[in-house]
């Protein structure tokens, strides 16, 4: 006897159709599951039959086969118990086979037969819709991540015996509802953090909102306590906000990595991810067996912050390098090779030395010259022509703390950069990138042309500071954006010189 359901398995962002092959034959007891299966799905055999006994159905003591096709890719994941055992229900006559034809369905079991969550529910929604499938029958937790796919029906279950009677129409289930606008529509409170709290600072906020405008990469340096980190958590809230596009696609590495509730099927507002200064290359850029995705990904349209920069690994931050230029990381191993999508706005914060008050007029720094070149050629001169603006970040006086009434809020310094995001939208349709910070040299000669007086002041900034061409390119792209805030076509010299002074810690001064 045999029968043939329809599931899921997910590789990176991609989710592919895998049919769940069920065959009752005589002989000794035996299971047996075939498909180039991992671990996972090996012990689904044992989860399966305790899961079917404890919910009180028969469970045939013959020879059980259970192919997972197309059988030359690896099956990872214990989702693949809950179609196994109803493969098996369907052969015990206590279903319909012809009821699992046109669902995928997809769940891990418990020993008592509950259904429990799973991770790529959205990728695999995404490729059933494709495929022309009915519907899906998903754990009830992922359900509502599902959900977020419109044209097909997505059916969120919690128990074994739930799906049986569910397929034999004695229980109606209704297709879970998500209310995408409404979601939207809440985001404004989560953000927590704003800039009416920042005291003084005019020159840093000014920096963050040209950060934000154009997507630019920031490093700030200043000593201990001086709000380095407090900017960061704020420039989070001033970005643009997400559309219903990026919004799915982060979702999606959400999905896959297992980072979403049930509570959050999408996500609304930008990520802000900030990882410990002990995080491995594998866990910032993504790695694994079968790859997962890291930290940059997680990153993917939002911010990533790396406080105490230097105390990073140095070749954990040489990684960063390759996916800052080209907006995503390829992870090869052995089997598979996956991209991961990382377009991501890095903010980086450090100490201008070990003790941190190099500098500082009102604290004396104890550092030899040696010391604090060691310490800052942590961040290495490659990486730091990658970060468009390098801001320092001086302690706040007390008169400014003291000061009273409040700065502006984040709201309007968001509107303002979006006003100036959406300029950038539509002078780069058809170009393929949406900001500044993404413009390719052919693209800057384009769109970034100055006069001779600004090429003039450029070329002496290029030989004082000893500037990269990549530094060159970072300054006219940060023209471009501060000429956006303002609403103008034509680059003028004060943007240049304003983007000119973003790159006074460059490497010559900085190292």
């Amino acid at each position: 006897m045999f029968s043939r359901l329809i599931s899921g398995a997910v590789y990176g962002l991609e989710a592919h159709l895998v049919d769940v092959e069920v065959d009752l034959s005589s002989g000794l007891p035996a299971f047996t599951i075939v498909g180039l299966p991992d671990a996972a799905v090996k012990e689904s055999k044992d989860r399966v039959r305790a899961a079917v006994k404890n919910a009180g159905f028969h469970f045939p003591v013959r020879r059980i086969t259970v192919n997972l096709a197309p059988a030359d890719i690896r099956k990872e994941g214990s989702h693949f118990d809950l179609p196994i055992a109803l493969g098996i229900l369907a052969l015990e006559k206590v279903i319909p086979s012809q009821a699992l034809r046109t669902v995928l369905i997809a769940g891990e079991l418990s020993l008592d037969g509950q259904v429990k969550p799973m991770q790529g529910a959205l990728p695999i929604a995404m490729t059933a819709r494709q495929a022309g499938l009915k519907g899906l029958i998903l754990p009830r937790k992922n359900a509502a991540e599902a959900a977020i796919v419109k044209g097909i029906s997505v059916y969120g279950v919690e128990t074994l015996s739930q799906v049986v009677d569910f397929l034999n129409g004695a229980l109606a289930l209704d297709p879970i509802q998500v209310d995408r606008e409404g979601l939207f529509g809440d985001r404004e409170g989560q953000y927590l953090d704003d800039f009416v709290d920042v005291k003084g600072h005019a020159q840093a906020k000014r920096a963050l909102e040209v950060s934000a405008s154009g997507g630019h990469n920031l490093l700030m340096i200043g000593p201990p306590g001086s709000g380095k980190t407090m900017l960061a958590r704020r420039l989070a809230g001033i970005l643009p906000p997400i559309s219903f596009e990026e919004a799915l696609e982060t979702t999606r590495i959400y999905s896959v990595a297992g980072l979403l509730s049930d509570a959050q099927p999408l996500l609304v507002t930008r990520p802000f991810r900030a990882p410990h200064h002990s995080i491995s290359d594998a866990g910032l850029v993504g790695g694994g067996q079968i790859p997962r995705p890291g930290e940059i990904s997680l990153a993917h349209h939002g911010l990533l912050f790396l406080d105490e920069l230097p105390e990073f690994k140095r070749h954990v931050l040489e990684v960063l390098r390759q996916p800052l230029e080209e907006g995503q990381v390829t992870l090869t191993r052995a089997s598979v090779s996956l991209t991961y999508p990382a377009q991501f706005m890095l903010v980086g914060a450090m100490n201008p030395c070990p003790c941190g008050y190099y500098g500082d007029p009102r604290r004396e720094c104890h550092c030899t010259p040696i010391q604090i070149h060691r310490y800052r050629s942590r961040v290495s001169g490659p990486l730091l022509d990658r970060l468009d603006i390098h801001l320092e970040v001086p302690a706040v006086p007390f008169k400014d703390l003291s000061r009273e009434g409040s700065s502006e809020d984040s709201q309007t310094i968001r509107q303002r950069v979006a006003d100036a995001r959406q300029l950038q939208i539509e002078r780069y349709r058809g170009e393929h990138i949406c900001r500044n910070a993404q413009l390719k040299p052919r693209q800057i000669r384009k769109y970034c042309e100055i006069g001779a007086d600004s090429r003039q002041l450029l070329e002496q900034a290029m030989e004082k500071l000893g500037l990269s061409a990549r530094a060159y390119h970072r300054i006219l792209k940060m023209s471009r954006t501060i000429a956006d805030l303002e609403g103008r076509e034509d680059i003028l010299i004060r943007d240049v010189s304003e983007a000119i002074q973003y790159r006074s810690l460059d490497r010559r001064s900085l190292l």
